[in-house]
C-alpha cells in the first residue's frame, strides 16, 4: 500500500459571504510501503468564485494571481489528481487535519460530480496522531512539529506541495509511533465544536443542579437561544451526540 500526503489552499475570504470557499491548489506526495518518496502531484486551479485573490491570500500562500488566471478549472484537476492516485494499487491518504478532504469533497459536490471515490477513500488525521504520540491537547502546526522532531524545514509554507513534503517528513519520523486503527472515512457533520461543547457542558451543570436529563430540559435551558436547529440533520446529530455523552456521564468511576 502507497500513502498519499495532501495538502490544499483555497481561497479563504476576511468577510462574510454565501459564495463558497475554493479549492485553488492541490500538492501531494507518494511514498511506497517502505516510506520511500516515489512521486508528486501538484496543480493550481481557478477558483469560479473569488477569482481574484485577496492580499491576505496572496501574502500568505505567495501564489501569483496571473498563475490562478492561467490555471485550469477544478474538473480538470480533480480529475488529474484521481488518476494520479489510482497509479497505486491501494493507498492511503493522509492530511494534517481534517480540512483537506473536507474542501475536496465539497468543491467535487458544488461542480455536481459525483463524491463516491472521496466519500470511500480512507485516511488518517496526521495532526491528530501526532498529538496522541506527543500526549498534548493543543494543535500543532506542521512546521512546529518538524521543529519538535529537529528536522529542518524545506520549502514555502502554505504553498500545497511544499507543504506536503513537510508533512511526510513528520509522517516519516513518527511512523512507528501511529495507531492505524483511528484511520477513518469523511463523514458530513452538521453541527459544530462549539455547539456540541454546548451540549457537554449543559449536561454537567444540569447533572449538578440535580435536573431531569431530558432533550427538552437542555434545549429549553441551554440552546433555545444560543443554537439555530432547523435543519434536522443538525438536530439529529446533537441528540445523537447528547445520548452518547449522557451514558458516559453515567458510567461508573472505575475503583484504583
Amino acid at each position: 500500500m502507497d500513502y498519499i500526503i495532501l495538502d490544499i489552499e483555497f481561497n479563504g475570504r476576511k468577510f462574510a459571504s454565501d459564495l463558497p470557499m475554493e479549492v485553488i491548489e492541490i500538492g501531494a506526495v507518494r511514498l511506497d510501503s517502505n516510506l520511500r518518496h516515489i512521486d508528486e502531484f501538484s496543480a493550481l486551479i481557478k477558483p469560479v468564485y473569488f477569482s481574484k485573490l485577496n492580499s491576505f491570500i496572496k501574502k500568505k500562500t505567495g501564489i501569483p494571481q496571473e498563475d490562478i488566471d492561467q490555471a485550469a478549472g477544478f474538473v480538470k484537476v480533480i480529475g488529474d489528481f484521481t488518476n494520479w492516485l489510482n497509479h497505486s494499487e491501494s493507498f492511503l491518504l493522509l492530511t494534517w487535519g481534517g480540512e483537506d478532504l473536507k474542501r475536496i469533497i465539497y468543491d467535487t459536490r458544488m461542480h455536481k460530480l459525483d463524491d463516491t471515490y472521496w466519500m470511500a477513500a480512507n485516511y488518517f488525521d496526521l495532526l491528530k496522531g501526532y498529538i496522541r504520540y506527543k500526549n498534548v491537547t493543543n494543535d500543532v502546526s506542521v512546521e512546529g512539529a518538524l521543529q519538535d522532531l529537529n528536522i529542518d524545514p524545506s520549502g514555502s509554507a502554505h504553498r500545497a506541495l511544499d507543504d506536503a513534503r513537510m508533512t511526510s517528513e513528520v509522517f516519516r519520523a513518527i511512523f512507528d509511533k501511529l495507531s492505524f486503527e483511528y484511520t477513518q472515512q469523511f463523514k458530513d457533520v452538521y453541527s459544530n465544536a462549539k455547539e456540541r461543547r454546548l451540549v457537554k457542558n449543559a449536561i454537567r451543570s444540569m447533572t449538578l443542579q440535580k435536573l431531569p436529563l431530558t432533550w427538552e430540559n437542555l434545549h429549553d435551558r441551554y440552546l433555545k437561544e444560543k443554537v439555530t436547529l432547523e435543519d434536522p440533520r443538525k438536530l439529529k446529530e446533537l441528540q445523537q451526540y447528547f445520548t452518547t455523552e449522557l451514558t458516559k456521564e453515567k458510567q461508573p468511576v472505575a475503583a484504583n
